[in-house]
This record gives C-alpha cells, structure tokens and sequence, in this order.
C-alpha cells in the first residue's frame, strides 16, 4: 500500500466525506411565515413517530424549537437533518403548536 517515506503531492486527500452536504444550516435562515413545513406519520417498531419540515434555520435555533415543541407536547423527539421527529401520534396538536408561532403547511 504505501512505503515507509513515501511522499503525498499537495492535492492527496484522506478525507472521503467531501461530497455529503449538511442541509441543517445551510442558506439564510427564513422567519416562520415563509416556511411551507409538511407533516408526517409513520410507525415505527409498533410505535407513531410524527415527522414535520423542512426547516430553513440554523441548528441552535431548531433545537431550540424542538426543546419548546417537547416540552409543551409532553414528548421525547429528536432533529434529523432538517426535520423535526417527535414520538407519538400528535399531528393536529403538533399542527396548532407550530402555526401558533407563524410557520405554515401545504
């Protein structure tokens, strides 16, 4: 493979991860109205797990919304990409939650 004092030109590369792009916190960040956010729900493991995004925020920021979101829902859930994942089958309160800070749906 490579001999001891081999030499490496300057565009050599051991990183393989150049080409995956983040979507969370790429962009300008947009304010509440213009997000158009789709819901989701799925079963997972024998359990719902409702989906709601794409949002255009930065990382703190969606964090900081999913840490309210939990806490008044009454839920445990997690940040994917640029989605929000909450436990429970909790559309239409998950719904009035959001639009009650100004985002919209399709």
């Amino acid at each position: 493979m490579f001999e001891i004092g081999a030499k490496f030109d300057d565009g050599w590369s051991s990183d393989n991860r150049k080409g995956k792009k983040k979507t969370t916190g790429t962009g300008k960040p947009l304010p509440p109205g213009k997000h158009l956010l789709t819901l989701s729900r799925e079963k997972r493991r024998g359990k719902w797990v409702t989906g709601t995004g794409p949002f255009h925020l930065r990382k703190e920021e969606l964090q900081a919304l999913l840490k309210a979101l939990k806490r008044e829902l009454g839920c445990g859930g997690t940040l994917r990409e640029d989605r929000l994942e909450l436990q429970g089958d909790i559309g239409t309160a998950l719904r009035n939650a959001l639009e009650r800070r100004g985002y919209r749906f399709r």
